[in-house]
């Protein structure tokens, strides 16, 4: 790579890596880290950028921004557009739709309910965090977005995110999720059980039990469930999280069966590794995330939250016409290793 190449923080890592002066940068800061190169296989595609979210809080902005400054002497150059591959809108894809999105305020589900809005689409867009709500909203200003906060295991809740769609529901986004702590199913407490299973699969369970009504008296709809990795195999992660995505493919399958001849379609994503910081609980399982660390560095690829987002819409939109009952795996090949 010639000197003169000019790197940004949408410039992916493997792009640093390989020039000259930006590679030394980002191995100096992996050993500040106290990670290698060959650690940052997985992510090679991915911009720079993403570190602040993969990092789950550790690594400020402004380490990145110094990074630019850097290798750019001293200045911060304007973007352009990113090597590999950069989110295309496709215009009044979902115009006069109207698509509730779960976990919207951050990572995924963030991504999955700004490209609907963007897409010409009404968001009700549901999270349990209503200040990152507005956060969201309000990066969207003239975009048709309704925000409502709430706990998709609670009924209440669901009523609220039913109410709140104004008696129109064309599309459901079951993409609010949680982590177990790697535990083996003997280390399984009852509140990771329930916890994990009632966030992940007893929610959507429950909105989507809610928002079926309306889709067969329409006589169209869309589903698109989030399921994992993890619902495709058992060494993806912990007990708790493996058994609420199989459980997510269940219901997708059994969904679809029997709702297929009333013109809805249900079909799901199966995400593998994804840069969306989203934590861990505390005290993970050391028997646990031993016996799973070397599958889970066979991860080939780490997927944007953006990119996942195109696999999802695509799936509820119009264009996944005579697709229903699927399990996309969106997971750069993982499950085929």
């Amino acid at each position: 790579m010639r000197d003169n190449t000019v790197l940004t923080a949408n410039s992916t890592i493997g792009a640093w890596l390989e020039h000259p002066v930006g590679g030394d940068l980002v191995r100096g800061l992996l050993a500040q880290s106290g990670g290698t190169e060959e650690s940052f296989a997985p992510v090679k595609g991915l911009p720079l950028q993403q570190l602040v979210a993969l990092s789950q809080g550790q690594l400020p902005q402004s380490v990145i921004d110094d990074l630019v400054r850097a290798v750019n002497g001293g200045v911060i150059p304007e973007e352009s557009e990113a090597a590999g591959w950069v989110e295309r809108l496709s215009s009044g894809r979902f115009a006069g739709k109207t698509v509730i999105v779960t976990g919207a305020a951050s990572g995924i589900g963030r991504a999955t309910a700004s490209r609907v809005a963007r897409e010409g689409g009404k968001v009700v867009a549901v999270d349990i965090s209503a200040e990152r709500l507005a956060e969201f909203s309000a990066e969207l200003p003239d975009a048709d977005i309704v925000t409502v906060a709430g706990d998709i295991t609670r009924q209440e809740s669901v009523d609220e995110i039913v109410a709140a769609a104004g008696g129109r529901i064309d599309a459901l986004a079951n993409i609010a999720g949680i982590n177990d702590d790697f535990s083996p199913l003997h280390e399984t407490t009852d509140a990771m059980w329930d916890r994990v299973i009632g966030v992940n699969l007893t929610g959507s369970f429950k909105l989507s039990r809610a928002v079926l009504p309306a889709m067969v008296d329409a006589g169209r709809g869309s589903i698109v469930n989030v399921a994992s990795e993890a619902g495709l195999r058992g060494n993806a992660s912990g007990n708790a999280y493996t058994v609420s995505k199989h459980g997510v493919v269940g219901m997708t399958k059994s969904a679809a069966f029997m709702y297929g001849p009333a013109g809805i379609r249900v079909n799901a994503v199966a995400p593998g590794g994804v840069a969306t910081g989203i934590p861990f609980p505390p005290n993970v399982s050391a028997a646990g995330q031993a016996r799973l660390q070397p599958f889970q560095s066979a991860i080939p690829t780490i997927a944007t939250a953006e990119q996942l987002a195109a696999s999802i819409t695509f799936l509820l939109s119009d264009d996944g016409v005579n697709i229903n009952g699927a399990i996309l795996a969106s997971d750069g090949g993982w499950s085929v290793q």
